[in-house]
C-alpha cells in the first residue's frame, strides 16, 4: 500500500520534531528525558488540553482521588508520555541504560516453556511506563518480541517513527491487512509479538475497565484461541531511581475471547491504580460504550 503523501502542516510539524530531536539527542540519556517529560507537561499539556482530559478521566475513573493527588496527576501524567516519546528515539542509549534490567513475574517459565516447545506467544500491554524498556529486557533473556503498530497520522512523522522502533527491535507489524497477515505467519512459526490493548475501538464490544463501561476489542484473545498462542501480560514499569522493573504475568487461561480480554483489562487496571501517573490518561477510554458520564465529559 502507498503511503499518504505528507500535506504541508505534516511537513511543518514534522520538520519542528525532527530538529527537537536533534537538539534532545545530543543531550546524556537522563537529562534528555527529563527534559524531554517536563517540557511536555509544563507546554504541550496546556496546549493541547490534556490536563483537561486528565481531569475528566480521573473523575470518571478514580472519583475517590484527594484534590492534590489529581493536581499531581495532572502533571506527572504529560512528564511520562514525554519520557515514553523520547524514549523511542534514545535506543542506543536506553538499550545500555536497560541492562540491569531484569525480567521478572509467574509467567517467565511459562516464557521459556513456549521459546523452548515453539509456541507463539502474544505479550499484551498498554500504554503504561515504557514498552520499549521491556522489549530490551526480553530481548537480553534471548526472547525475540516483534510488535504490531498503529500508523501515525502524519505520515512524514510515522516514516521516522516507524525506523525509530524497528530500531528498538524487529520484526513490526503495521495494523493493516498486510501486517495482521504477516504477524500471524510469525505467530504460528513459533514467534513472540507484542500487542497494545488500551486502545478504544468504537466497533468493538463492551467490556470493563476500572469498573467503567469500555469498548475493547477481542481480537488478540481470538487469535490466541485461533492458533493457540500463549497470552502473557507484561509490562515495564519506571522506579524511582529511573530503573524499570519488568514483569511477565500469569499466563491468561484459554477460555472465551471475552472472558480473557476481561482478565486482561483487569489486570491492567490493577497497574494503572498502582501506577496512575504512568498511564496515558488524555486518551478517551470509556466514550462510546454507553456512559453517558464519559460521553458529557468530551
Amino acid at each position: 500500500m502507498t503511503a499518504p503523501k505528507p500535506k504541508l502542516g505534516h511537513r511543518l510539524t514534522d520538520l519542528f520534531f525532527r530538529g527537537f530531536l536533534r537538539m534532545m539527542l545530543a543531550l546524556p540519556l537522563e537529562t534528555r528525558l527529563h527534559l524531554t517529560g517536563k517540557l511536555t507537561s509544563n507546554i504541550l499539556a496546556p496546549l493541547t488540553g490534556s490536563r483537561r482530559r486528565i481531569r475528566n478521566n480521573l473523575a470518571l475513573a478514580m472519583p475517590e482521588l484527594p484534590a492534590d493527588e489529581v493536581k499531581r496527576l495532572t502533571r506527572e501524567v504529560p512528564y511520562h508520555m514525554g519520557r515514553s516519546v523520547m524514549e523511542i528515539y534514545s535506543h542506543a542509549d536506553l538499550k545500555e541504560h536497560c541492562k540491569t534490567n531484569q525480567l521478572t513475574g509467574p509467567g517467565v517459565p511459562a516464557l521459556q516453556e513456549a521459546q523452548a516447545t515453539g509456541r507463539g506467544v502474544m505479550i499484551i500491554t498498554g500504554h503504561i511506563g515504557s514498552y520499549v524498556a521491556a522489549r530490551y529486557s526480553m530481548q537480553d533473556m534471548g526472547f525475540t518480541l516483534g510488535a504490531l503498530y498503529k500508523p501515525m497520522r502524519n505520515p512524514a512523522f510515522n516514516a521516522h517513527y516507524v525506523d525509530a522502533m524497528s530500531a528498538n527491535g524487529f520484526p513490526m507489524f503495521e495494523q493493516s491487512r498486510r501486517g495482521l497477515s504477516e504477524m500471524v505467519k510469525h505467530l504460528r512459526s513459533g514467534g513472540m509479538v507484542a500487542i497494545v490493548l488500551d486502545q478504544r475501538i468504537n466497533s468493538a464490544p463492551i467490556l470493563s475497565f476500572m469498573d467503567k463501561p469500555a469498548r475493547t476489542a477481542l481480537s488478540a484473545a481470538e487469535m490466541a484461541l485461533k492458533y493457540d498462542a500463549l497470552v502473557i501480560p507484561g509490562y515495564g514499569i519506571r522506579n524511582p531511581d529511573n530503573s524499570f522493573t519488568i514483569t511477565a504475568g500469569a499466563p491468561i487461561p484459554h477460555t472465551t475471547a471475552a472472558e480473557m480480554t476481561q482478565a486482561l483489562n483487569d489486570h491492567l487496571a490493577a497497574e494503572v491504580r498502582n501506577h496512575p501517573e504512568q498511564w496515558m490518561w488524555t486518551h478517551n477510554r470509556w466514550k462510546n460504550a454507553g456512559n453517558d458520564t464519559a460521553d458529557e465529559l468530551r
